[in-house]
C-alpha cells in the first residue's frame, strides 16, 4: 500500500515546513509532499539553494523557499502573532531586501593551527562555517574576509577566537575585531599597515575594555535622513539602506503632519534625523545618543536628544501628552513598561518598529487595551532568506479616546 503523502502548508517561525497534520519537517517549502515514511518530495516552491554552505551556515535558513513562499512567510510571522493575541489590523505585503545587500555583520573567527576560520557559526551550536561564499553581505563586505583571515593568522592568540564586526560607512568599510589579539610592537604595526593597504575607514579593537581605534583616517560617519552622523564603533545600524527606507518611509507615514514628536531608543537618529517638526529623542545607550546630538547641532535640526534609560525610567503618560506622535523602536525584548506608559496616554498617533514580531504583539496588545486601534502593520525582511522578520505598525486613538 502506497504512503499517504501530506502537503506542507506552511512554515513555521523557525523555519521548518508544517504540514495540515503539525509535523514538523526541516528543509521543506510549501507545496512539498511528505510521505508516511519521512520522504519528502518538492514542490513547486521548492528551490536549489544559491550558497554552497547551506544549510550548513546560521546566516540563512530559508534558502529552499522561491521568492514568493519566502515574502508569504514574512506575512504569515507578522501576521500570525497579531491574530495570536486576538488583534486584527491590515498586514501589507513585505518588502524585502534583495541578496547581497546586508551592510553590517558579525562574524567570528578562530585559528586551527595555522589556518584562521571565519564566518558565522552553524545553526544552534558554536562551529564556525569558515565562508568560500556568501549570497547575503555587500560585496565590498564579503571581499575583505580574505585579507582578514591573512591579518588574523598573524595577530590572533593560539587559542583565541574573535567577533568581527563589519559595517559599511560613508567612508567605507568599518571593522572591529573584539576580543584578545597578540601584543607586541610587530602586531600593533601590522594591524595599522593592513588597515591602510586595503583603504579601511577604520579598524578598531576592543580587548575588553572599550574599541580603540588603531586606524582611522578620518572621522567615520553614517548618514542619516540627509545629515552625516558620528558612527561609534559596532553602533547598530539597520541591516540594509533600503530596509532602512522601507522603515523611514512608514514611520513618516505613520505619523503624518505631527510637529512635535518623541522618538524612543533612538540610536543614532535614524528616524528622528528622518521626521519633520521638533523631536525629542531618548537612548540608554550614551555613546549614539552623543553622535545623534552632535550631528543634529551642527546641521541645525530641531533634535533634543537624552540619554535615558527606557527600561528603567520609560516616559510617563503625563510626558507622552505632549507629543503629537510617539516612535518606538525597542531591542528584541520589547518595551512592556513604555507599552504601559503608552497604553495609558492621550497621543492621537504611535509607530511601532519591532525587529521581533512577538514582543511587537504583546506590546501592541498592552496598547490596544489602553484604547488604541492598530491601523496596520508593514513587514520588512532585511535579513534575506532568514526567519528574522521586522515591521512598522501605526496605532491611533479614535478621537471619542482622546
Amino acid at each position: 500500500m502506497p504512503d499517504t503523502l501530506s502537503p506542507i502548508v506552511r512554515i513555521a517561525a523557525r523555519g521548518d515546513g508544517v504540514t495540515e497534520d503539525g509535523r514538523h519537517v526541516p528543509l521543506a517549502a510549501p507545496g512539498d509532499l511528505l510521505s508516511e515514511s519521512g520522504v519528502l518530495t518538492r514542490g513547486p516552491h521548492h528551490r536549489d539553494p544559491p550558497c554552497r554552505h547551506f544549510p550548513s551556515c546560521g546566516g540563512c535558513q530559508l534558502q529552499q523557499l522561491d521568492d514568493e513562499s519566502y515574502s508569504a512567510f514574512v506575512h504569515d510571522r507578522v501576521a500570525g502573532v497579531i491574530a495570536g493575541q486576538g488583534l486584527s489590523a491590515p498586514v501589507r505585503a513585505p518588502i524585502l531586501s534583495p541578496p547581497r545587500s546586508r551592510r553590517r555583520a558579525t562574524l567570528h573567527a578562530e585559528r586551527r593551527g595555522r589556518q584562521v576560520l571565519l564566518g558565522f557559526t552553524e545553526g544552534s551550536s558554536h562551529r564556525l562555517i569558515d565562508l568560500a561564499e556568501c549570497h547575503v553581505l555587500l560585496p565590498e563586505l564579503f571581499a575583505m574576509l580574505a585579507p582578514l583571515r591573512g591579518l588574523l593568522a598573524a595577530v590572533l592568540t593560539e587559542r583565541g577566537r574573535v567577533d568581527v564586526h563589519l559595517a559599511r560607512v560613508d567612508q567605507g568599510v568599518d571593522v572591529l575585531i573584539g576580543g584578545k589579539l597578540a601584543d607586541g610592537l610587530p602586531a600593533v604595526e601590522g594591524i595599522t599597515r593592513f588597515a591602510e593597504r586595503h583603504g579601511l575607514a577604520r579598524l578598531s579593537v576592543d580587548d575588553g575594555f572599550g574599541a580603540e581605534a588603531r586606524w582611522e583616517p578620518e572621522p567615520v560617519t553614517i548618514t542619516l535622513g540627509g545629515v552625516a552622523v558620528p558612527f561609534p564603533a559596532g553602533s547598530f545600524l539597520q541591516a540594509t539602506a533600503d530596509g532602512e527606507a522601507a522603515l523611514v518611509a512608514a514611520v513618516r507615514e505613520g505619523v503624518g503632519d505631527a510637529r512635535l514628536i518623541a522618538d524612543l531608543f533612538a540610536g543614532l537618529g535614524t528616524f528622528a534625523l528622518a521626521l519633520p517638526g521638533k523631536i525629542y529623542a531618548g537612548e540608554a545607550a550614551r555613546e549614539p545618543i552623543l553622535a545623534l546630538k552632535a550631528a543634529a547641532a551642527r546641521a541645525g535640526r530641531p533634535v533634543f536628544a537624552e540619554h535615558r534609560d527606557l527600561f528603567r525610567r520609560p516616559l510617563t503618560a503625563a510626558e507622552l501628552d505632549r507629543f503629537d506622535a510617539i516612535v518606538i523602536d525597542p531591542p528584541r525584548a520589547g518595551a512592556r513598561e513604555q507599552a504601559q506608559q503608552l497604553a495609558n496616554a492621550k497621543t492621537s498617533r504611535i509607530v511601532y518598529v519591532s525587529c521581533n514580531p512577538s514582543s511587537f504583539a504583546r506590546d501592541a496588545k498592552l496598547l490596544c487595551e489602553g484604547g488604541y486601534r492598530l491601523d496596520w502593520v508593514q513587514p520588512v525582511g532585511q535579513f534575506t532568506w532568514s526567519t528574522h522578520v521586522e515591521l512598522a505598525a501605526a496605532f491611533s486613538r479614535p478621537d471619542s479616546l482622546r
